[in-house]
């Protein structure tokens, strides 16, 4: 029999120790981050896992046939209400685990857990526009074959479902294959003041 093909479907509870695999394993530009952040629950407590937390509908997978994600998309439909979510729900139980740096963080792990402690950084005046955000992620094997692509409009539809017109994201500068792929779907570069080490980009959750 040939290979079950690999397809698109929502997110279960039980795919969660593959979302933190695929977040760690794609967190350092693309690539594997485990030689920056020693704990596997840092990045995707903060880019993956409050999103399916939060809200699970709006979470998908890219299942290998077999029934393994190998690739996700995941974001909010409203930036302001996720951040409230986020600093109200998500954040109390992971205080005590990464307590908030004092002073200026000393390592990349310190950098990412002051991110954590600060959700409210995600609402800035210039994205107003674009009220919805996401994140895509897919393991190195299963790049540049599409699925990148699928996974893009199954979350903008769901988008448009909810009657949300716009989304955004904030991609690392120096990631130009992610910026490649984000311009050949369409996004184009939100201007914002002082945005450091990252670029925001956005586009209407049209699917033609």
């Amino acid at each position: 029999m040939p290979p079950t093909p690999a397809t698109i479907r929502a997110y279960r509870p039980e795919d969660r120790p593959a979302l933190y695999d695929i977040c760690v394993r794609t967190a350092d530009q693309g690539q594997d981050s485990r030689h920056l952040y020693p704990d596997p629950e840092l990045m995707p407590s903060i880019f993956a896992a409050p999103y399916a937390a939060l809200e699970p509908e709006l979470t998908f997978v890219l299942d290998d046939g077999r029934g393994r994600a190998v690739g996700y998309v995941l974001g909010t439909a409203d930036t302001s209400a996720f951040v409230k979510a986020f600093r109200d729900v998500w954040l109390p139980p992971l205080a005590g685990r990464y307590p908030d740096p004092a002073g200026p963080a000393r390592t990349p792990s310190e950098e990412m857990i002051a991110l954590l402690h600060r959700p409210e950084r995600m609402v800035l005046p210039e994205l107003a526009g674009y009220p919805a955000h996401l994140h895509i992620d897919l393991l190195p094997d299963w790049q540049r074959k599409g699925h990148g692509r699928a996974l893009m409009h199954t979350f903008l539809r769901a988008l448009r479902a909810e009657g949300v017109d716009a989304v955004h994201l904030s991609m690392v500068t120096a990631n130009t294959p992610a910026r490649v792929f984000y311009d050949r779907l369409g996004f184009h570069e939100i201007p914002v003041p002082d945005p450091g080490p990252v670029t925001y980009l956005g586009r209407s959750t049209t699917v033609e």
